[in-house]
């Protein structure tokens, strides 16, 4: 040892760009002692060897390891800490990378959301349009409908049955109703809310929207005068040669999720159609 050059904390700092508080830290905890401590004036020193704990402590970090969960690694005594330690750690990123995939899927989704209305307010996109609808694979639960909209899409009972089945949904909330011409007057008592899982709906119930051709228009306005745009597709569609199917889906794409003020909801009707 004394034949060996050693390094001052602070020639380490700069060596392996670390803080010296981080190093001190290290000494406190035992992750990286000093190899020697002047007597006279208290001053760390570090050999070579020492110094090359450094960039392993680091990749360790990268790993996402902390520095008490290193302290077995760093003694090098066997495989088996590290494959234990790297065993664990796998599961426990495995479960973050679900969660982080989780949470971006759900901000993405409803940013989306935010845009479609957006552009479809700003340039007043109220036209009916046939369109092919992509299959979608929901989730859904059966309700009671009384025309209590805000109850029927911030909807209890649909986020406790969520949590019961362990199911983390995203996009838009969606209602579907078995009959449409019942729904544009007022009638209908039941209709299944509806959002597509991120994962998979496993042995729960679902429903597959779309996989066809339908008639689409976008409502702006408040919910209460969506029969208005129930009107105007079924006009458009006699009007062309199509006929409607039996039941409709309205896509919220903003309601009160995101905004109270009712003027600047944003509804999808479709409707399924053929050629007459």
């Amino acid at each position: 040892m004394n034949d060996e050059q050693l390094y001052t904390i602070g020639e380490v700092s700069k060596i392996c760009n670390v803080s010296r508080k981080a190093l001190r830290f290290y000494d406190k905890i035992g992750i990286i002692r000093p190899d020697k401590i002047s007597e006279e004036n208290g001053y760390r020193f570090y050999s070579k060897e020492t110094l090359l704990f450094v960039p392993v402590i680091k990749y360790f970090k990268q790993m996402g390891f902390k520095l008490d969960e290193m302290r077995e690694f760093l003694k090098g005594s066997s495989y088996s800490a590290h494959e234990k330690g790297f065993r664990e750690k796998i599961a426990e990123l495995k479960k973050q990378e679900e969660e982080i995939h989780t949470a971006y899927t759900s901000v993405q989704d409803w940013y989306d959301l935010i845009v479609e209305a957006e552009s479809v307010i700003e340039n007043q996109v109220t036209e009916v349009s046939v369109k092919y609808s992509d299959a979608l694979t929901t989730c859904y639960l059966e309700q009671d409908f009384n025309y209590n909209y805000m109850d029927s899409i911030i909807n209890i009972n649909w986020t406790n049955y969520l949590e019961e089945i362990g199911k983390a949904i995203t996009g838009p909330v969606i209602l579907w109703f078995p009959n449409c011409r019942e729904k544009m007057q007022g009638k209908p008592t039941k209709a299944r809310i509806l959002q597509k899982i991120i994962s998979d709906c496993g042995n729960n119930p679902v429903m597959t929207l779309g996989g066809c051709m339908v008639a689409s228009c976008y409502h702006i306005g408040p919910h209460e005068t969506i029969r208005e745009t129930y009107d105007k597709v079924f006009r458009w569609t006699q009007e062309h040669g199509y006929r409607c199917g039996e039941d409709s889906t309205e896509r919220y794409v903003t309601d009160y999720w995101t905004t109270r003020k009712s003027e600047n909801f944003v509804t999808e009707v479709i409707i399924k159609v053929t050629r007459n």
